[in-house]
């Protein structure tokens, strides 16, 4: 599994910036803040996205993508959990694959393969068999909100 220590941080935090979030790196042993998982899993509180060097890659681009589908008022009341909205979900599992092509070095492929490892539960049996052909709904959402584009 891919994580924030085996690619560059700046890439990530430039990535972010471009949707008007921030990136705040933990330190190495300390708890991340506001992560819904705990342990090594990234964390978000307003506009900023936590992570460790440990932290995988498709979870700080899975609440990244919470943060990013929010309008800016939202944004700013979030503390660890960002929805309680399935369609929300649904959308921002194909949104962090669509951010990972945007990181070099990563690419969908990879953030695909690691939700599978990591434990998501998909209809279809795979988060790749989810973005491609089970996801309509969810590209919706997305294209609605001028967020994604289909292929």
């Amino acid at each position: 599994m891919i994580t924030l220590a085996d690619i560059n941080p700046a890439d990530v935090a430039a990535l972010l910036a471009r949707h008007e979030l921030q990136l705040q790196i933990v330190p190495d042993g300390e708890a991340i803040p506001g992560s819904y998982w705990g342990e090594r899993e990234a964390g978000l509180i307003g506009s900023t996205v936590y992570a460790r060097s440990d932290t995988p890659v498709h979870s700080l681009l899975h609440e990244a993508a919470h943060l990013i589908v929010l309008p800016p008022e939202r944004r700013a009341q979030v503390h660890t959990d960002a929805t309680d909205s399935v369609e929300e979900e649904d959308a921002v599992c194909v949104l962090q694959a669509l951010l990972g092509d945007e990181i070099p070095g990563v690419g969908r492929d990879r953030i695909l393969a690691d939700m599978d490892e990591w434990g998501y539960t998909f209809r279809l049996g795979s988060a790749r068999a989810y973005f491609e052909h089970d996801a309509d709904a969810a590209w919706q959402w997305l294209i609605v909100r001028g967020l994604a584009h289909r292929p």
